[in-house]
C-alpha cells in the first residue's frame, strides 16, 4: 500500500480485520461527483462538469466493482464520452499493473506502470490502497472518484444529454427499494464472498459462508416470481451488482473463496438470470473469464503455487 505517497510493502488482499478475524474492506478515498452543470454532488467537494472526452476510467476485468462501471458505461451509451484503460489481471507485489497481457492496456494517458502511480499523481502524499475503478479527470489531472457505487450513479444521471435514456439504473420510484436490496446484497453476497475468502478465523468464515448462501437462497425464488430482473421488467443498478458477483461465482468464489455449498449452476432461476443479463447488448464485452481466473488465482495468500484451474465448464453461457 501507499504511505505518504511511497509504496511501502508488497500487496496484500487483507488490510484490516474485525474482532472475529473477519475481512474489513477499505473505505474509498475520492468521493467527488460529475454533474451535468458542474455543481457539487452528494459527497466530496467541488463538482466536475460532464463533458465528452474529459474523463477516463481505469478498470480491471477481474474486479466486480470495476466491472459495475463498465456495464453502466455500456448501457448508458457513454463509450465515446468516457475512455477506458484495462489493467493486467495478475496482482503483482505493487498491485494493479498496466501491460501487454491480452485484453489489457498500457497507460497511454498518464504513462503509469502501476495504478498506485495514478493515486500519487492526484495526491502526492496519498496513504491507502490503490484500488479500481478510478475515474480520472483529464482536464484537472486528478481522481474524481474511486467508489464504484458513486461512479455507477454518475454514469446513470451525471452526464445528462450525453448519456442514452434507454436505461434508468436508479429510477426515483424504486430508489428506496434499490437502496434496501443493495445493502442486503452487499453485506451478504457481493462482499460476503470476500468475507468468506479472506476470513482469518473459522468463525468469521462460517458466518460469511452462511450469509452467501442465505442470500442466494433468497434471490432464487425472487427471480422465479418477479423476473426477468430483480425489479420485474426494469433493469437497475441492483441487477448490475448481482450480475458481477454471479458471473464470478463458479469460476472463482466457489473454489478459491471456499463458497462451495452449491455452484451457481445448481440454481435454475439465478442461472437463467445470469444468461439473460449476459446477453444484453454490451454486457458480454465487459466479461473476461480468462482475466477473472488468472486474476483471482494470482492471489498468493490464497493460492501460493499460482496454478490456474482449467474448469469450470461455462460453455452453456458461451464463455
Amino acid at each position: 500500500m501507499l504511505v505518504n505517497g511511497k509504496w511501502t510493502e508488497n500487496w496484500q488482499p487483507v488490510q484490516a480485520t474485525d474482532a472475529k478475524g473477519g475481512f474489513v474492506r477499505q473505505v474509498s478515498s475520492f468521493r467527488n461527483w460529475i454533474t451535468p452543470d458542474g455543481a457539487a454532488g452528494p459527497t466530496g467537494g467541488d463538482g466536475f462538469k460532464a463533458e465528452a472526452g474529459r474523463y477516463h476510467l481505469y478498470v480491471a476485468l477481474i474486479c466486480p466493482w470495476a466491472s459495475r462501471t463498465l456495464i453502466a458505461r455500456k448501457l448508458k451509451g457513454l463509450e465515446d464520452v468516457i475512455s477506458v484503460s484495462v489493467v493486467e489481471p495478475t496482482l503483482t507485489d505493487q498491485g494493479w499493473r498496466f501491460g501487454d497481457y491480452p485484453g489489457a492496456d498500457r497507460d497511454t494517458l498518464n504513462g503509469a506502470a502501476y495504478v498506485h502511480e495514478i493515486y500519487t499523481r492526484a495526491e502526492p502524499n496519498f496513504t491507502g490502497r490503490s484500488t479500481v475503478p478510478v475515474l480520472w479527470d483529464k482536464t484537472k489531472k486528478t481522481i474524481v472518484n474511486n467508489e464504484s457505487a458513486d461512479i455507477v450513479r454518475m454514469l446513470n444521471s451525471g452526464f445528462g444529454a450525453l448519456a442514452s435514456p434507454a436505461y434508468d439504473l436508479y429510477p426515483a420510484d424504486l430508489a428506496a427499494d434499490i437502496d434496501v436490496l443493495n445493502t442486503r446484497m452487499y453485506e451478504r453476497l457481493n462482499n460476503g464472498v470476500y468475507r468468506a475468502g479472506f476470513a482469518t478465523t473459522q468463525d468469521a468464515y462460517e458466518d460469511a459462508f452462511r450469509d452467501v448462501f442465505a442470500m442466494l437462497d433468497d434471490l432464487e425464488p425472487r427471480l422465479r416470481q418477479t423476473g426477468p430482473f430483480l425489479f420485474g421488467d426494469r433493469f437497475t443498478e441492483s441487477d448490475i451488482r448481482l450480475f458481477v458477483t454471479l458471473i464470478r461465482f463458479d469460476a472463482a468464489y466457489h473454489g478459491l473463496f471456499k463458497c462451495n455449498l452449491r455452484r451457481l449452476s445448481d440454481y435454475r432461476a439465478l442461472s437463467a438470470y445470469l444468461a439473460r443479463v449476459l446477453d444484453m447488448p454490451g454486457v458480454r464485452e465487459t466479461v473476461s473469464i480468462d482475466h477473472i481466473k488468472h486474476g483471482y488465482y494470482s492471489i498468493k495468500k490464497l493460492n501460493p503455487t499460482g496454478i490456474v484451474p482449467v474448469g469450470p465448464d461455462l460453455s452453456a453461457l458461451g464463455l
